[in-house]
């Protein structure tokens, strides 16, 4: 091959090689427009499988995803291995449990009355009246507050009695049939061991509707750091500042107690307290009626032997209590019973302390008549009491 020749070959390779890169270099452009059509085209197709609807930055963006009727069919139907006694008792009762918040009011440097802030507790709707079970401590100095229902709304209550010897109050909301309502159960029939189940809004209506699962730790308990009238049910589910008020169910849905009281102690865990719902009906019922309980007033001021020594005081008899006070025109005042003297026994019911006597007397009503049995020198007496109904300003 001669110079010539070879110049002219490789003349002509030349321009294939420029050929080829003329193309290589057109093809990463129709790749990189290609692959630029398939996201447009890829954003469009999400939009449209996935029905999502983007609105324009004032009105802020939305979604109307629906999952299929089969599929939304599956996520209400559990199967029976997850659809326990729990998950049924909290579906039928905790629709009925609400928020209730009260404002709470202070006096600035000037005597006036300003807000600085607000408390919550919860409530049991019991009635399609719109009556609602509460703590005493929960609406305690409110006569109005607002009643978080189930469904977000918030509706005005108004407090229509409360009692601070037992913690219990009754709010009242606007009648409505739709409301959903608890059903009380029978606490006497309390077995230890068996579930419990507390519903109420701990710390407040960010966790409004919780539910905390546990046992009836034990029955008939009273508590020394606290004035209470009748024994609670002691339970290891979770109680918290906000539970007060709310509902302890049983397995069945049935509301046995409302949550009252938790040991707030250093290192003490699962020790809360309700009031049996069978202790609270009759309470209930006089808050309604009356807006106060009426309760039996007999006029004594005693101390059993743990109060005596806890105040100084030497303390020299085997039973009964001793009377330190009477309170002038009670029923008390017209015995011959005097200060100094010891109440032995109510209707031949003995007792050693003054819960055990308030709660004897409790059983009665105004109008009864009594029969006590005293010490007085020494003598053992009896003597008949017609009781009072307590005034007023009596605690």
């Amino acid at each position: 091959m001669d110079r010539e020749d070879l110049d002219k070959q490789l003349k002509e390779h030349g321009e294939n090689m420029n050929f080829v890169s003329s193309d290589h270099h057109k093809g990463k452009v129709k790749i990189a427009a290609l692959a630029l059509a398939l996201l447009v085209i890829g954003g469009a197709g999400g939009c449209f499988f996935g029905d999502f609807k983007t609105e324009n930055k004032n009105q802020g963006a939305s979604s109307s995803y629906q999952l299929p009727a089969q599929e939304g069919k599956k996520l209400q139907e559990l199967p029976a291995i997850r659809n326990t006694a729990v998950v049924q008792a909290v579906k039928e009762v905790g629709p009925a449990v609400v928020g209730i918040t009260t404002r709470v009011y202070d006096r600035d440097i000037f005597n006036r009355r300003v807000e600085v802030g607000h408390s919550v507790g919860s409530g049991v709707i019991f009635d399609k009246k719109g009556y609602i079970v509460t703590n005493n401590h929960v609406v305690s100095g409110s006569k109005d507050v607002n009643v978080s229902l189930s469904n977000g709304t918030t509706v005005p209550g108004k407090v229509v009695g409360t009692d601070a010897s037992t913690d219990l109050a009754v709010v009242k909301i606007e009648e409505n049939d739709n409301l959903p309502v608890a059903q009380f159960g029978d606490s006497d029939a309390l077995q230890v061991g068996e579930t419990a189940i507390a519903i109420g809004n701990p710390l407040g209506l960010e966790f409004q509707g919780t539910v905390t699962v546990g046992v009836i730790s034990a029955l008939n308990r009273s508590l020394d750091n606290i004035d209470q009238r009748f024994k609670l049910i002691q339970t290891d589910a979770a109680i918290n500042p906000g539970n007060s008020g709310g509902a302890l169910v049983t397995a069945d849905a049935k509301v046995v107690g409302i949550n009252s009281a938790k040991i707030a102690k250093e290192g003490v865990e699962g020790m809360g307290f309700a009031i049996p719902v069978n202790s609270a009906k009759g309470i209930i019922r006089q808050l309604i009626d009356n807006g106060r309980v009426v309760r039996a007033y007999l006029g004594v001021y005693a101390a059993d032997k743990d109060i005596a020594m806890r105040y100084g005081y030497n303390w020299d008899h085997e039973h009964g209590v001793l009377v330190m006070k009477i309170a002038s025109r009670s029923p008390l005042s017209l015995t011959e019973i005097r200060p100094g003297d010891y109440i032995m026994a109510i209707d031949g019911k003995a007792f050693d302390t003054v819960k055990a006597m308030r709660e004897i007397l409790d059983n009665h009503k105004p109008g009864d008549r009594i029969t006590l049995t005293y010490e007085h020198n020494g003598r053992e007496e009896k003597t008949e009491v017609l009781l009072a109904a307590a005034p007023e300003s009596n605690k």
